[in-house]
């Protein structure tokens, strides 16, 4: 959450929140706990509902359409019947990759200057 803050901002951060709140600071923070747990146990207490409901097991991740339809409607036939015309079309594009990859490897070792070059008369 905080990946692209340095300790100087967070610090920063710390003092305006202790100006703005002072003493009150330790219950603002609390109930933001408290807040996050209960939308946590929301959440749970809805996957849990929805697994009764529908008489499978729902995780969190799972609420995600693609994800629901994945898992729950498609059979694994279906599945692999609709990867089958991708599968051809993702194979040959990575073979192409893998060509234009190693014919750049070779362009780039021929032009590296490091490596002493061998006259051929």
């Amino acid at each position: 959450m905080f990946e692209n803050l340095n300790w100087w901002e967070i610090g920063v951060l710390l003092l305006l929140a202790l100006l703005i709140f002072g003493d009150r600071l330790p219950n603002v923070i609390n109930d933001g706990l408290r807040m996050v747990r209960n939308l946590r146990n929301m959440a749970r207490n809805a996957t849990g509902d929805l697994s009764r409901e529908l008489g499978t097991d729902i995780q969190l991740e799972d609420l995600h359409p693609k994800a629901f339809i994945r898992k729950h409607l498609l059979s694994e036939d279906d599945e692999q019947a609709i990867r089958k015309p991708l599968q051809s079309m993702y194979d040959n594009l990575r073979s192409d990759v893998t060509g234009v990859h190693d014919e750049l490897k070779d362009v780039a070792k021929a032009a590296d200057l490091r490596t002493p070059r061998v006259a051929t008369s």
